[in-house]
């Protein structure tokens, strides 16, 4: 089977801080909206804690979390990987990375032409 290209991926920064914050909150999971509050920053929950429905999309897993996306965000960013890292800096949202004085941040490059032939799917929240 041909590797498919990940459409999200995650920095070893981020990667750092979901450990933390696994320890204390179990499962995890993500979502990116583009709507109010830190606009499109991707936002960690515990898993299960957002609910979801047929207005998102499952782009991957990164570091053992689901990413889900709102689809009218999506269609702006489906061009692009993207990639979860985490800066100083508070953030004015309800992640769970804000009280460490972190926030997650997306990092995002286009696709060539020959990674968008190769693509791999996203899912609908609902079918997840």
């Amino acid at each position: 089977m041909e590797n498919l290209i990940k459409r999200v991926l995650v920095s070893d920064h981020a990667m750092k801080i979901i450990d933390q914050l696994r320890e204390r909150h179990d499962e995890l999971m993500f979502h990116q909206s583009g709507g109010c509050c830190d606009g499109s920053s991707p936002m960690c929950f515990p898993k299960g804690e957002l609910m979801l429905n047929e207005n998102d999309v499952k782009l991957g897993t990164i570091h053992g979390c689901d990413f889900f996306m709102s689809k009218d965000q999506f269609e702006y960013w489906k061009h692009t990987q993207l990639t979860v890292d985490v800066t100083t800096g508070r953030g004015a949202s309800f992640s769970l990375e804000i009280p460490l004085g972190l926030r997650f941040v997306i990092k995002s490059r286009l696709y060539t032409d020959g990674e968008r032939e190769h693509l791999a799917p996203v899912q609908p929240a609902e079918e997840v």
